[in-house]
């Protein structure tokens, strides 16, 4: 088992601050700090350094970090089927996750609840982000499962089809693109448009279908971007630009008329999502949570 010193190491190490460490763990700052002073007397060597304002690992904080989180893994697995052994609907465990926007602002809170309400004593976590940092947090271990929108390159993940979404052209009900009832894709560059932050997955959708009609986005008139569904949900309600979102995440504004579908000829997004794993880690844990996510969906 991990001392409660590794367990603050950890935490730490993630956050690369001590004040992060201390709200997340619910312990004073200077309790974080001591914590480390006695793994560094331990260990014989420093695990932070402070470049600027900003801290980092050392090189041998760096390794026990690596190491630690290994041993978390294997920590929390035997935990988990140890638990199982005795009774699956008591079983103990952490399930990580990590969403993007829209995944897990739209789809991901019934699952999420269901799962609970049938597993209660296992912990869940939902780390939230674009579908870029969802992969990345994947691969350094921060989460086990992930879901994100479209399917990526990357040979050390392996890609499980979930569901599928389209993505919409929406403005304001008070816009003066409602003048037309639609528009040709060919006059898309002339309409000022807000977007969404590179590494979305929605933006990567748009990029994608754009360049198989033999358009950029460098060719739109791009006069915001933000991050965020819901950032650009609201700045689209309030403005008159033309912005592209995940069907599910304004079906109420849709129905209350606070945006308008935009018809653009020729235009249509596609796209699906992914629950995405470490190629060769899948755990029953995770198996169980896609099972009923699917069951949920399909």
């Amino acid at each position: 088992m991990l001392s409660i010193r590794h367990q603050v190491f950890i935490i730490a190490a993630d956050q690369l601050s001590f004040s992060k460490a201390s709200q997340i763990l619910f312990i004073s700052q200077p309790a974080v700090s001591k914590h480390i002073q006695i793994l560094e007397d331990q260990y014989k060597v420093k695990l932070f350094e402070r470049k600027g304002l900003h801290l980092e690992l050392t090189p041998a904080g760096n390794l026990l970090y690596t190491r630690l989180k290994t041993v978390k893994e294997i920590q929390d697995t035997t935990e988990y089927e140890l638990s199982v052994i005795h009774d699956i609907v008591h079983a103990k465990g952490n399930l990580k996750l990590g969403a993007s926007t829209t995944v897990a602002l739209y789809i991901l809170p019934k699952v999420l609840s269901a799962f609970h309400h049938q597993y209660q004593h296992l912990d869940i976590s939902l780390l939230n982000r674009n579908s870029e940092s969802v992969m990345e947090a994947l691969l350094n271990k921060s989460i086990n499962l992930g879901i994100i929108e479209e399917k990526g390159k990357r040979n050390t993940i392996e890609y499980l089809p979930f569901l599928s979404d389209k993505v919409v052209a929406v403005c304001s009900a008070h816009s003066s693109l409602l003048k037309k009832k639609s528009y040709q894709l060919k006059e898309l560059p002339t309409i000022p448009i807000a977007l969404r932050e590179r590494g979305s997955g929605t933006l990567a959708v748009l990029k994608q279908t754009l360049e198989k009609n033999k358009l950029r986005i460098s060719d739109l008139k791009v006069k915001v971007r933000l991050g965020g569904t819901e950032a650009l949900k609201n700045f689209l309600i309030e403005s008159d630009c033309l912005g592209f979102l995940p069907h599910r995440s304004i079906v109420k504004e849709l129905k209350s008329g606070e945006l308008k579908e935009v018809i653009i000829e020729g235009l249509s997004l596609e796209r699906q999502f992914y629950f995405i794993q470490r190629k060769g880690e899948s755990s029953e844990l995770n198996q169980i949570f896609i099972r009923l996510a699917k069951s949920m969906y399909n």
